[in-house]
Parts: C-alpha cells; sequence; structure tokens
C-alpha cells in the first residue's frame, strides 16, 4: 500500500509538472509579437524632393537597412500626408543585392498581401499593414521592397533623406531581376516600417533626431549613418544582439515649430510610442530651433534666445513624460557643435545642454556633444569628423558617436 501511494504521489507530481510546462510554453508564445526592424518619418514630400518621374501606373523599387532578422514579417505602407488615396496594385519584398542597385535574390521574392488581397487602396491620413509574410530576414541586411502603384496622391507622402537610391520604371516590374530603365532618385516613398514576429527577447531603440541622425554627410548607399554604426555594435555585442534601431531622424526638422516635417512636440507619439518593441529613446535634436543668423534658420521670430532655448527644454519634458508612461527610457544627448556654420546662438545651446547633463530628468545623458567637438574650441566640431559645413559630420564622425555609445544602458531584463 505504501509503495502504491508514492507511485501516485509520484504521478501526481509527474502531471503536475507536465502542466507546468505547458502553462510556461503557452506563456512564451504569448510573449511573442511585432517588432520593428526598420521604420522612416514620413512627412508631406516637399516639392524639389517629389519623384523624377509618375508613380502612377509604375513600379517603385527601395532598398532598405534592416536591424534585426526573423522569419516572419509584414510591411507598413503610408499616405499619412496624401490628399487623396493611393493605390498599391502589387507589392513584393525579396532580398536585395545590395544598396546601390535594383537588382534582387528571385529567388527569395515573395509577393505581399493585404487581407488576403493582393492590391489595396490607401486612404488620404492613412497608413496600412500587408499581412504577415513568412520571409527569411537577415539582420543588418539591405531589403527590397517593390511597390506596383495605380492612382497616386498628388501630395506625396514620403521620406526625402532616404541617402540609399530608389527605382522607378513604368508598368509591373515588381518581380523583375533588374530594373535597368529605371528612373533614379535618392528619397523613399510611402514606405513606413518593418516588423517581424519575435518573442520578447528582441527590443529597439529609436533614434530621434534632425538632419544629423539622418545621416546628412554620410555616403549614399553604404548604410554609414551613426544609427547605422549604432545597430552594428549592438548586433556584435552578446548582450545586445537582440535590440533593433529605427532612424527616426528628419533633416530640418525641429522640437517645437517650423523647420522641415512634423516637429518632435507633435510627432513624438507617432515615431517613437506606436512603433512595436521600443524600450528606448535616444534623443538629439534642437539645433534648428536655436540656429538662426546665415540667412538659414527654422527659427520663426525666434529672437528672443532664451526663450527659444525654454521652449525646447519644455518640450523635452513633455516628451519624457510621455515615454515614461508608457515604459519607453529616453536617453538625451546635448547638441552638437555648429560654430563655423551658418548657424549662432551658442548662448542657447549652452542653456540647452547644460539642462540636458544636469537636470536629471533623463534616464542617461549620452553626450555625443563631449565625443566630436574640438578639444581646443569646444563650440566646434573636431576637423576629423567635419563634413565640411561645421555642422554635419562626416562617415568618421558618426562612427565616432555611435562608439562612444555605453551599450550597459541598453539592459533588456531592466
Amino acid at each position: 500500500m505504501r509503495l502504491l501511494k508514492k507511485l501516485n504521489i509520484i504521478v501526481v507530481v509527474l502531471l503536475l509538472c507536465a502542466s507546468c510546462t505547458s502553462l510556461q510554453s503557452q506563456e512564451t508564445s504569448a510573449k511573442e509579437g511585432w517588432i520593428a526592424t526598420w521604420a522612416s518619418s514620413q512627412q508631406l514630400t516637399e516639392r524639389n524632393n517629389n519623384p523624377p518621374a509618375t508613380l502612377t501606373n509604375s513600379t517603385l523599387r527601395q532598398v532598405v537597412y534592416v536591424t534585426l532578422g526573423g522569419s516572419k514579417m509584414r510591411i507598413q505602407f503610408s499616405n499619412k500626408y496624401g490628399n487623396s488615396p493611393v493605390e498599391i496594385k502589387a507589392a513584393n519584398a525579396a532580398k536585395s543585392k545590395g544598396a546601390g542597385t535594383s537588382a534582387i535574390d528571385t529567388s527569395t521574392d515573395k509577393a505581399l498581401s493585404f487581407n488576403g488581397s493582393p492590391s489595396v487602396t490607401i486612404p488620404a491620413g492613412e497608413e496600412v499593414y500587408s499581412d504577415a509574410v513568412e520571409f527569411k530576414v537577415e539582420a543588418l541586411s539591405n531589403l527590397s521592397v517593390s511597390v506596383y502603384f495605380g492612382a497616386t496622391s498628388p501630395n506625396v507622402t514620403g521620406h526625402p533623406g532616404s541617402r540609399t537610391t530608389s527605382y522607378i520604371q513604368e508598368g509591373n516590374l515588381v518581380s523583375a531581376a533588374e530594373m535597368e530603365s529605371a528612373a533614379k532618385t535618392e528619397h523613399w516613398y510611402n514606405l513606413s516600417m518593418i516588423d517581424l514576429w519575435l518573442d520578447d527577447s528582441y527590443a529597439c531603440v529609436v533614434t530621434l533626431g534632425d538632419s544629423i541622425t539622418d545621416g546628412r554627410g554620410c555616403t549614399t548607399n553604404k548604410d554609414n549613418r551613426w544609427p547605422d554604426f549604432l545597430a552594428r555594435r549592438l548586433k556584435a555585442n552578446p548582450e545586445t544582439a537582440k535590440i533593433g534601431v529605427l532612424n527616426h531622424g528628419v533633416g530640418g526638422n525641429t522640437v517645437t515649430t517650423g523647420g522641415l516635417g512634423v516637429p518632435v512636440s507633435q510627432r513624438f507619439e507617432h515615431d517613437v510610442l506606436d512603433p512595436c518593441g521600443v524600450k528606448w529613446v535616444i534623443v538629439l535634436e534642437g539645433v534648428n530651433d536655436i540656429g538662426g543668423g546665415g540667412g538659414f534658420s527654422f527659427n520663426r521670430g525666434g529672437s528672443n534666445v532664451p526663450d527659444k532655448a525654454d521652449q525646447v527644454i519644455a518640450v523635452y519634458e513633455q516628451i519624457i513624460e510621455k515615454a515614461h508612461a508608457k515604459g519607453v527610457k529616453v536617453y538625451g544627448s546635448p547638441i552638437l557643435p555648429f560654430m563655423g556654420s551658418q548657424y549662432r546662438n551658442e548662448e542657447a545651446r549652452q542653456k540647452i545642454n547644460n539642462w540636458i547633463r544636469t537636470s536629471g530628468k533623463f534616464d542617461a545623458v549620452i553626450d555625443l556633444d563631449a565625443a566630436v567637438r574640438d578639444p581646443e574650441d569646444p563650440t566646434r566640431l573636431k576637423a576629423e569628423y567635419d563634413s565640411g559645413d561645421h555642422l554635419h559630420l562626416n562617415p568618421t564622425g558618426f562612427e565616432k558617436m555611435a562608439e562612444s555609445i555605453d551599450l550597459s544602458l541598453f539592459k533588456m531584463t531592466d
């Protein structure tokens, strides 16, 4: 009888263990979800940045640099700033044969669908996701997305600062091995986000900024913006290898008002808090708010420099509060030096930078200013990092920025 009781107890324990294992398996499955691997801030494209050839009844092939890898993805298309619907007749994804070429690996070519249909119409002001598609995405690789448009909007939604060549050719060529007769342009249009289906050991960080983050000064088709260098550093470090980078830099952008694209005060929730899997954001922006001088200023009526600095700081405080409410950590960087450029207002830069460094409002300070300034004259960029305009950096400077970031700030266990 005692032996029988012991056997019964053992059976019950085994059943309980099996039940726990099953529950743990279900719990693990429940923690899977979409994580963004690439993103681009959208804006109303300025006239001089519009497509060089019509998108209507043409194929647009765009190449992007994804940061995380996975086996199932979905792609978001945007008509957020359009004034009429945009019709996608067909859309495909394939492994690119490299930035700077329209060639794809045709063995990887996959058609996208939208609620089971190969086509979709995006209303003005809206964004749509494709259905999930089984597709092997390699981390730190170039992915090609081809779209055959029907009707398009006169007001074009896009991202002017792609720093990567896109291709436009009349007709349906979404599966073409190459687009040899395509018109070329260094802009992206209507392509806004790529997500992967991953478990919760993955996450991403947003780099939020202006043209410095967007990559002005980098080499076209070389993926050498500072967020690109950061993505490669994160991947090479075992403790951060599952963290992707979303570049939400916008050339000419501001924190408060004016500038190009929607200012940070208005785009923060959409660009930083809405993408899937964001745990951190690095903020490097404000130079266009305070710039002034040289006939090139987005500071509308900002002659009262201290007031403008206070306005930038006020928005910093607002976005920090919004991020913390969503469990996102905010890392702030002081504004980089710009003396010698067309910009002025060093007083405002110092006021903002002092607040960033000493207020304690940010979860941490990533001092990109200290990383690239000239030690002999901290109001200027170090010559070896200067693109030549004394405001934007070259690829060496971008790499230095990424190298200066403490990777221990990105802990998945926090």
